[in-house]
């Protein structure tokens, strides 16, 4: 008699809608294959309703911003970052003549994507460094969406603003005017020598990924393999993206993934760049990451 086969145990990998889930877009066509557990990708509409799941124990894997990964660390939840998954991607851009350096922004508004997000304390780090007061030189704005803030660039609502892509492609192939000012990657790296800043972070429950070595290596495999594939292969990745309905049409993907950072970075490897964030962090809004700097557990090895 034949034996019966092991029944695998179901596992969700739970990705975000928009650019964040950009760079998983193969584990939805392909999830990867493990014995111990049925993998099935699913992707949120909200980093928030990612952190509740993670809160509630119910995410065993999925990704999140690191200061919110940080946060639920701190609160108790025992939770790890297994790999970076994107780096910083933030643009300023604008149609105002008379803004041609950073520098010129004083007085002017600039519409921020995230107020007490990564692209807020970034850019606030990056003013501070040029010698400008971030609540007194210039007026910083969030009264915009994401999405919003691109269409108001195309319509000419809005003059200036801070976006990442895939909206900053979006906004300059709809209004011909917008053009780009200074390299935020390049100055946050000039201020704070650690390379780009994380934005997205692979983030385990700990006890499963203690428990489930094989699983995880096999799903990590399967984020690397799935990232550099995207950026090999904009257009693919572009029908991909739109197939599974992550809210981005298929040709501002194919525009915007040579301009996105996706990379695959192992946590110890990107500690010292999380943490130069996570400084800026706990300088500005010490409670947004829990009060300190997560201690070693919250990196997985």
């Amino acid at each position: 008699m034949n034996a019966s086969p092991v029944a695998q145990s179901p596992l969700t990998v739970y990705a975000l809608k928009g650019p964040s889930g950009v760079g998983l877009i193969q584990l939805f066509e392909n999830p990867p294959s493990t014995p111990a557990f049925a993998i099935k990708v699913e992707a949120l509409a909200q980093a928030d309703l990612m952190a509740a799941r993670f809160i509630s124990g119910e995410a065993k894997i999925g990704i999140l911003p690191p200061n919110v990964a940080a946060k639920i660390a701190a609160s108790g939840k025992h939770i790890q970052v297994a790999a970076v998954l994107g780096t910083g991607m933030l643009s300023l851009i604008t149609s105002d003549p008379s803004v041609q350096s950073l520098e010129d922004l004083r007085g002017k508004t600039v519409e921020i994507a995230g107020q007490g997000a990564t692209p807020d304390y970034v850019f606030r780090r990056i003013l501070l460094a040029k010698g400008m007061n971030p609540d007194h030189d210039l007026s910083l704005s969030y009264s915009l969406a994401t999405a919003e803030i691109a269409q108001s660039l195309i319509a000419s609502r809005v003059s200036i603003a801070l976006l990442p892509e895939p909206f900053t492609t979006m906004a300059r192939s709809g209004n011909s005017a917008l053009r780009l000012i200074g390299d935020i990657q390049n100055e946050w790296a000039s201020i704070e020598g650690s390379g780009n800043y994380p934005m997205t972070v692979l983030v385990v429950d700990a006890d499963f990924a203690a428990t489930q070595r094989e699983a995880m290596a096999d799903i990590l495999r399967a984020c690397k393999a799935s990232i550099e594939w995207v950026g090999a292969n904009p257009a693919e990745a572009g029908i991909l993206v739109e197939k599974h309905e992550l809210g981005i049409r298929a040709p501002v993907v194919q525009a915007a993934i040579p301009h996105s950072n996706y990379v695959f970075i192992p946590a110890l490897e990107a500690r010292p760049a999380l943490e130069s964030l996570f400084k800026v962090f706990l300088e500005f809004a010490p409670a947004s990451i829990g009060g300190t700097l997560p201690a070693d557990a919250f990196y997985y090895r």
